[in-house]
């Protein structure tokens, strides 16, 4: 348990000290945190709703942050390259998120112009029945992309990182708004580039 509870706040540390320095992601972290924690609620409620308010809101705003707005030349901080962060990377870096999320885009089109996926499952008749569909799908785009990287942690590194990451992806909606709510308050006063440092995170990583 202590190798695991280490493990967990190391990918803490990193994730943030590596891949957070801007306070526009920072702050869209914060509004994508809020947003994951109503999915999860509605989660026990609509599923396909849920799923539907997670990928369009929390899902955008989170990889806006760091497509759009998250410094990637060499990390002056951390005294490594933009390469080295992309390689150590233990989730999804910017290569693996381009692919999740142009799947993403297909999945509704591919519901649209195929509406029973081949023979799948039973087609929609309307638009109520295609957003269900369309929500279904991406809660399971997200339960299988979990999953699955959870499952190459474990071949490629070792099972404690892989569940230790697989933990902290559940979690990151509350880490992040502990983490970041400050961050528009910050970015109102012209500030945008943020600290790294954080008292609720260790002062070293691996």
């Amino acid at each position: 348990m202590n190798n695991f509870m280490q493990t967990l706040r190391t990918l803490r540390w990193d994730d943030h000290r590596f891949y957070h320095h801007s306070t526009i992601n920072q702050s869209l972290h914060f509004i994508s945190a809020i947003t994951f924690c109503v999915s999860y609620a509605l989660l026990f409620v609509n599923p396909a709703a849920a799923a539907i308010l997670a990928w369009t809101v929390s899902m955008t705003t989170r990889q806006a942050g760091h497509f759009f707005f998250e410094p990637r030349g060499y990390d002056d901080v951390n005294q490594v390259s933009d390469d080295y962060k992309e390689e150590v990377k233990a989730g999804y870096n910017i290569r693996r998120k381009i692919v999740l999320m142009a799947i993403w885009v297909a999945i509704p089109a591919a519901l649209w112009f195929a509406p029973s996926l081949g023979g799948l499952i039973q087609p929609h008749t309307d638009v109520r029945g295609f957003l269900h569909d369309v929500g279904i799908a991406w809660l399971s785009q997200g339960a299988a992309g979990l999953a699955v990287r959870v499952i190459q942690l474990c071949i490629t590194r070792n099972v404690t990182e892989g569940l230790a990451w697989g933990f902290k992806i559940i979690t990151d909606p509350v880490m992040d708004i502990v983490l970041y709510h400050k961050a528009p308050l910050k970015l109102m006063r012209g500030q945008m580039i943020s600290s790294v440092a954080s008292p609720t995170m260790p002062t070293a990583a691996h």
